[in-house]
């Protein structure tokens, strides 16, 4: 007798059916995809081959040469849509699903009128058919415009006319007076990008001349697409709504306890809203979406924001990750099956321990004696800010921009932003002669009785302990303003890596501080920053799998750069 199935015998059978059912998924949107990249260059293939003699006969009776012309070219560019959207489908994207159905029936009409091709046509409609009946693992919603995808397409769209007019030279040959084998056939193509006519090439039959003009045809539609998706990030913009931004802001006053809380109410986020009514602000960068600190919330909501979050993005095929997240929300993160690491240390002053009185605050005392004996000071400005103001502080920081050959970073800190700028309570660290010198906008925090700084910008020329002088006055009108900690913000990549512990990543951005100090001066920020003996709180690079870092890591540098870091490298 066979024994009676228990419930974990039962429990294992389910789990095995599951992977096995995941496992498949996968491997049908695989094949979908390779598939269809293989339907689109039999397009390709077969539209420079002319039609067969007694099938364009039968043809001639029913239908024009103009719609047999047109219907070859529509078959050549219906291939290079396959092409495109094969690795859409790769990724699961409803809109590709939907598009590749739709393509591969054009496909199919105008394989049968450019010359009775029922073969192509059969195995288009059949395509059609298994792609429709995986419908459901095609869930992926499309990406937001970019200039990334622009490249991308406008390589292909040169690509794909190199190898069109290659393989119809090389095939076609005997409707040529010259002769092309491969190499040849190649360098003839490049030769068309740039002559409208070529009196060397000299067609002998009608197909010929037809392949000739097809050629500049194709390359018009397909450059032509490349370079509107090149610039639909400028014509089509998805910025988040007036009334996203609105219910942004207000759960952030209600519930924002870090200093990156104002960061999220930037225009270069994107929000995300749980059931629970939490915030998680993101940026879309490649396939990653970047999520900026904690989620902002009920903290009871935080575990299901975050799963919420989780699904969000693979709804939408990107790998979600979390950028500076405090050490509070770790085992959360951990249980939704994600990993992290330290990526630096936040610096924060206690304000009732600092002093100018005293030995510990000698130092700084005498920087301030000294400098104030010049007829330096420190200026306290209330927002708004008026506009002779914000034109010297603009001043300021273009010199300061100018002499780090720097721009803005974006995404976890502000930028010089008028309407930002004159809206933030500033302090300026003014000269005898009266002008600004130095100054730092002021950030205060909506939950914790703490205050931050974003903007930190001076001239080049400015008096020795300008800084310090401007900072120590900075905390102590926090102290008299009631404030029990400055947050000076994030140290990045310090205290990271140096414990025999430490995971490997960690190590390694360690060994990699000195490389990226070309773009950012850690050490020097660090050293600024331990002056004032802060309390060090660690900070967390949160993310899904192992196999993504290098992927997050880009997205960092674009998300912070605002996509210029190639550029600043240049410079």
């Amino acid at each position: 007798m066979l024994p009676e199935p228990t419930p974990q015998n039962n429990s294992s059978f389910t789990n095995r059916l599951s992977a096995f059912q995941s496992r498949w998924d996968a491997v049908s949107v695989r094949l979908v995809a390779a598939l269809t990249a293989a339907m689109g260059f039999i397009n390709v293939l077969s539209s420079t081959m002319p039609a067969l003699r007694e099938r364009f006969a039968i043809l001639e009776q029913f239908s024009p040469l103009e719609v047999t012309r047109g219907s070859r070219l529509a078959t050549t560019l219906a291939g290079f849509a396959l092409l495109l959207l094969s690795s859409n489908l790769w990724r699961r994207k409803q809109v590709a699903w939907l598009l590749t159905i739709a393509v591969l029936i054009a496909s199919a009409f105008s394989h049968l009128l450019k010359g009775l091709d029922y073969e192509e046509a059969t195995i288009a409609i059949l395509l059609a058919v298994f792609i429709f009946s995986l419908r459901f693992h095609f869930h992926a919603r499309s990406d937001a415009p970019s200039m990334q995808q622009g490249i991308r397409v406008l390589i292909s769209a040169t690509l794909f006319t190199l190898a069109y007019g290659t393989l119809g030279f090389y095939l076609l040959d005997r409707h040529f007076k010259a002769h092309f084998e491969f190499i040849p056939a190649l360098i003839r193509t490049l030769a068309m990008f740039t002559q409208f006519t070529d009196p060397s090439l000299e067609p002998v039959t009608r197909f010929g001349r037809y392949f000739v003009d097809s050629i500049y045809l194709i390359a018009v539609v397909t450059f032509g697409y490349g370079l509107f998706m090149l610039v639909r990030p400028v014509l089509i913009r998805q910025p988040a709504t007036a009334e996203a931004r609105k219910r942004a802001r207000e759960i952030v006053e209600a519930h924002g306890r870090a200093s990156l809380a104002r960061m999220t109410l930037f225009d270069d986020k994107s929000y995300f809203f749980s059931a629970g009514g939490t915030l998680i602000a993101y940026a879309v960068k490649g396939r990653v979406a970047l999520a900026l600190g904690d989620p902002i919330g009920a903290e009871e909501d935080a575990r299901a924001s975050i799963l919420e979050f989780k699904t969000f993005c693979a709804g939408n095929d990107w790998d979600p990750c979390f950028y500076q997240t405090r050490p509070d929300y770790l085992p959360i993160y951990k249980e939704a099956g994600f990993k992290f690491f330290s990526i630096g240390e936040e610096a924060i002053v206690d304000l009732s321990a600092f002093t100018l009185e005293g030995k510990a605050g000698k130092e700084f005392r005498n920087v301030a004696n000294r400098l104030g004996k010049l007829g330096h000071r420190v200026e306290f400005f209330e927002p708004p800010l008026n506009d002779e103001l914000l034109n010297e502080l603009k001043t300021v920081s273009d010199e300061w921009l100018t002499m780090t050959r720097g721009s803005e970073m974006r995404f976890s800190l502000g930028w010089f932003n008028d309407d930002y700028v004159r809206n933030s309570g500033v302090a300026a660290a003014c000269a005898a002669e009266g002008h600004i010198s130095a100054f730092a906008n002021i950030v205060p925090e909506y939950q914790h009785n703490e205050v931050s700084l974003d903007l930190m910008r001076r001239k080049h020329q400015i008096e020795n302990g300008t800084m310090d002088f401007l900072f120590a006055s900075l905390f102590e009108w926090a102290k008299q303003k009631g404030y029990a900690t400055f947050s000076l913000g994030l140290s990045g990549l310090s205290g990271i890596g140096e414990k025999s512990d430490d995971p490997a990543v960690e190590k390694v951005l360690r060994l990699l501080t000195d490389s990226l100090s070309r773009f950012y001066n850690f050490k020097g920020l660090h050293a600024f920053k331990e002056k004032f003996h802060p309390m060090w709180e660690p900070r967390y690079l949160v993310y899904s799998e192992s196999a993504n870092v290098p992927a997050v890591t880009a997205a960092l540098i674009r998300a912070h750069s605002g996509d210029n870091f190639l550029w600043e490298y240049l410079k």
